[in-house]
């Protein structure tokens, strides 16, 4: 039996699935945790992989591997492959204040059109004027920029400073795809360039950048043979490990909340609300992210004392639209819309509909009804979709997978949990073995038709229009 490894990196641990490569069922797997912070030294995360590795039993029986992992962080390399300072993460917001001087300075519709999206703090580009600005004898220094995905790709094929690695510093070894590389701000997913304009506004000069590899490219081999495909940024390596094809959206209910969808056509979206990323398979991934996800039911499950079983029952036993209760879930401010200084908000009380059964339901119907205007923005710039697939650990309550039938206006499907990320990876290093997308089935555990009630999303939006308004 072949088999092939896949890796995700994410904000948190490091996870390697071992697959059959015939079928891309599990054979083995490990894990690791990263460290906790907005800022990481990159040595952590290639200890959490080589742990991981031996936890899954290590790959000298594996032919390809490939690593997916967390989007848009700063790992800035000298001249000698030492990394400058810690990455500064996609969830590090110091660079806000950056990204407005970037749009101010290069303007929002050239962004839109050359990069496919609108800067905001997550983005590399960012953390590179913020270096620029707050650290310039580090910023001056920097001979190579990669992502996280990028610098694990290069440490696993043998490159890295002299004194940790088998090749050395050959920062022209360093590789990426279209899917991270779209993420960074400074790449056109269209043409597949970098843009060293917005490099040098950004850093003051322009570094070397890896080189940027097609969907089932190989971009070497490990010391000992192992081949080492493209990899790609998480939502990629999610969207591959589901087998998304072009229709087909994506919704993940986390920390925070992402809608995305598989589209063979690029997406700009003016206002900034979309990011028209890439996809790992040489199509695109417009994405809207929302600051308020899981977190929205877990707060109103304590507030009404209800552990999960219970509170999925009383949400289910109220009836559709919360008998007018509404919740605008803002509770941490918003992303998408960008309302950064708006507050939850709970509307629509009578002495009839306060009941907690309500205040359950409306918790859900408001999380879901924030994602779905997410995903309608994503499909207003990239046309419609034909199915759901409702993800992440929010998506497991039954609740939350039968109310989403009443929220989306097309059916949904809920994939059995698994590590989508790290199996999207496996994807690759097979597409990069045979030269052939594997197609992988994936078990679906549920499956809702469509029962949309417009009444769930004219109320929310009433109401969300007039804390829009009031923020």
């Amino acid at each position: 039996m072949a088999l092939v490894a896949g890796v995700d990196s994410s904000t948190q641990s490091c996870k390697v699935l071992i697959c059959d490569s015939a079928t891309g069922a599990i054979v083995r797997s490990g894990s690791a945790r990263h460290p906790d912070g907005t800022e990481v030294d990159p040595a952590f995360w290639w200890e959490a992989l080589s742990e991981a590795i031996h936890a899954a039993g290590g790959i000298d029986d594996v032919e390809a591997i490939s690593v997916a992992a967390q989007q848009h962080g700063l790992v800035a390399l000298d001249a000698t492959g030492q990394v400058i300072r810690p990455s500064l993460l996609w969830n590090d917001t110091r660079s806000a204040e950056a990204a407005l001087d970037l749009i101010a300075e290069y303007g929002a519709e050239n962004f839109v059109n050359n990069t496919g999206s609108l800067p905001v703090a997550s983005f590399t580009i960012t953390k590179l004027r913020w270096l620029k600005d707050h650290e310039p004898h580090h910023a001056a220094r920097v001979a190579a920029v990669c992502l996280p995905h990028d610098w694990l790709t290069w440490r696993l094929r043998g490159y890295g400073p002299a004194n940790e690695s088998v090749h050395g510093p050959q920062l022209d070894q360093l590789t990426t795809d279209r899917s991270d590389a779209s993420g960074t701000g400074y790449f056109n997913p269209v043409t597949n360039d970098y843009i060293p304009e917005l490099i040098e506004l950004a850093l003051g000069h322009v570094p070397l950048l890896p080189r940027v590899l097609g969907p089932n490219e190989i971009a070497g081999t490990t010391p000992d043979g192992v081949v080492v495909a493209a990899g790609a940024g998480d939502n990629a390596g999610a969207a591959l490990g589901l087998n998304a094809r072009e229709g087909d959206a994506v919704i993940s209910i986390g920390t925070s909340g992402t809608a995305f969808a598989v589209t063979k056509l690029p997406v700009h979206d003016a206002g900034g609300s979309v990011a028209g990323f890439a996809d790992a398979s040489g199509n695109y991934l417009p994405l809207v992210a929302t600051l308020n996800a899981a977190r929205v039911v877990d707060a109103t499950a304590r507030v009404l004392g209800l552990d999960f079983e219970s509170f999925a029952e009383s949400a289910l036993s109220a009836n559709e639209g919360s008998d007018g209760l509404v919740l605008v879930p803002y509770f941490e401010g918003e992303r998408t819309p960008n309302l950064p200084q708006a507050n939850a908000s709970l509307h629509g009380m009578t002495l009839a509909n306060y009941t907690p059964a309500n205040v359950a339901r409306a918790a859900l119907e408001g999380m879901l009804s924030g994602l779905a205007d997410g995903l309608e923005a994503v499909t207003s710039t990239s046309g419609a979709v034909s199915r759901i697939l409702l993800v992440g650990g929010g998506a497991q309550s039954p609740a939350t997978q039968q109310i989403a039938s009443t929220v989306f206006t097309v059916p949904v499907e809920v994939p059995t949990p698994g590590e989508y990320v790290a199996m999207g990876a496996a994807v690759q290093a097979q597409w990069a073995l045979s030269g052939e997308r594997p197609n992988w089935e994936i078990n679906i555990s549920a499956r809702f038709p469509s029962a949309h009630n417009p009444v769930i999303s004219q109320q929310y939006r009433r109401y969300q229009a007039e804390v829009a308004r009031n923020s």
